[in-house]
């Protein structure tokens, strides 16, 4: 998690052109479980978790903790933005920095939902923590979260191995890359 020091959490709702980003509600707690128990969402996070097993371990209110936000789309949970610090084990390039995580549900893949929500709360970021770095890690495999990670303005810091594939690590510093 981020220390968010006097930054208050939650904040408000961030709106954007189509989406807001706010604290989870128990209204999302299905989506939460479709999310974390999806095949295709989790092609290249370690496979999906268990159905059955979601359905007994989530709480009536998905957690919520600072950088944690649901993105919704017309009133609808659609996917999660996470902002948490990268683990002192972690990359020794990541270690300590804000860590920039997304998991948006298949039928929302390709309208540019990512894009326009990992924006918004990076924009928050920056303005609740100005000039604070922000790293990104997906496998080299994922085309897409590769192409969104340029496009969100992160340049590559290094490649390694983990969880026997190629992983890419990037880096972005706080000011905001053309869209």
């Amino acid at each position: 998690m981020i220390e968010l020091g006097p930054v208050a959490w939650p904040p408000a709702p961030i709106r954007t052109q189509r989406l807001v980003l706010r604290e989870p509600l128990a209204q999302d707690r299905a989506t939460f479980i479709e999310l974390l128990a999806s095949p295709e969402v989790h092609t290249y996070l370690g496979g999906p978790r268990q159905r059955e097993e979601l359905e007994l371990e989530m709480p009536e209110v998905p957690a919520r903790w600072p950088g944690s936000f649901v993105v919704e789309l017309d009133g609808a949970m659609i996917g999660q933005i996470l902002l948490r610090r990268a683990p002192e084990h972690h990359r020794p390039t990541a270690a300590g920095k804000a860590d920039l995580g997304y998991l948006f549900l298949p039928r929302s893949w390709g309208h540019g939902y990512a894009f326009e929500a990992c924006t918004a709360a990076l924009d928050w970021l920056t303005a609740a923590l100005p000039g604070e770095p922000v790293v990104l890690t997906t496998q080299t495999a994922n085309t897409p979260s590769m192409r969104l990670a340029a496009r969100l303005g992160f340049t590559e810091a290094e490649r390694f191995e983990a969880w026997n594939a190629e992983q890419w690590l990037g880096i972005r510093s706080s000011v905001r890359p053309p869209g």
